[in-house]
């Protein structure tokens, strides 16, 4: 009897190895084989092709940052008139800039903290902006929409704390 109760345990030990060899799982280096459906997953390949694709995506945030908004008018007593960035006069009344990404654009200005060029995208009396740092002039993580006239600035902006996206730094992403 104790012998049977020996083999009956061997079998029990056998049949439980060979059920936890059935699903094989190996990692080296990112790559995970499964036996079970013969594929091979290479999840370093995965994570750049994801970040790939959000790349591609012009609307996907890269950073965010937060700071005050405020408006300017081209002719402000401390404007000279012309864009920090391109030297583009908007004495005219310009306020908008077409971008071959990202369309018409509202136009701020920020400090060196952003590039020139960069695209930020935040929410303005419940609209959505996005607008292109062409000019200079703030400080820190702050922004200063260029817009018609004071008054509209002082009426509709006057100084907001916001949340921005960037979604694009520099003139390319």
């Amino acid at each position: 009897m104790k012998i049977v109760g020996k083999i009956v345990k061997f079998m029990i030990i056998i049949v439980a190895m060979v059920c936890i060899t059935k699903v094989n799982i190996e990692k080296d280096n990112g790559i995970v084989l499964n036996d079970n459906t013969n594929k091979v997953l290479d999840l370093t390949a995965m994570a750049y092709k994801i970040e790939q694709i959000k790349l591609q995506d012009l609307n996907y945030p890269l950073d965010t940052y937060v700071g005050y908004l405020t408006g300017y008018a081209a002719d402000c007593p401390l404007c000279g008139g012309t864009l920090g960035c391109t030297g583009q006069n908007v004495l005219d009344g310009t306020t908008t800039y077409f971008d071959n990404d990202y369309g018409t654009v509202g136009i701020v200005a920020s400090s060196t903290n952003l590039a020139c060029g960069s695209i930020v995208r935040y929410k303005l009396n419940d609209n959505t902006v996005t607008a292109i740092v062409l000019d200079r002039g703030v400080t820190g993580t702050n922004l200063d929409l260029l817009v018609s006239d004071e008054e509209y600035a002082f009426k509709n902006i006057g100084r907001k704390y916001i949340s921005y996206d960037i979604l694009r730094f520099g003139w390319s992403r």
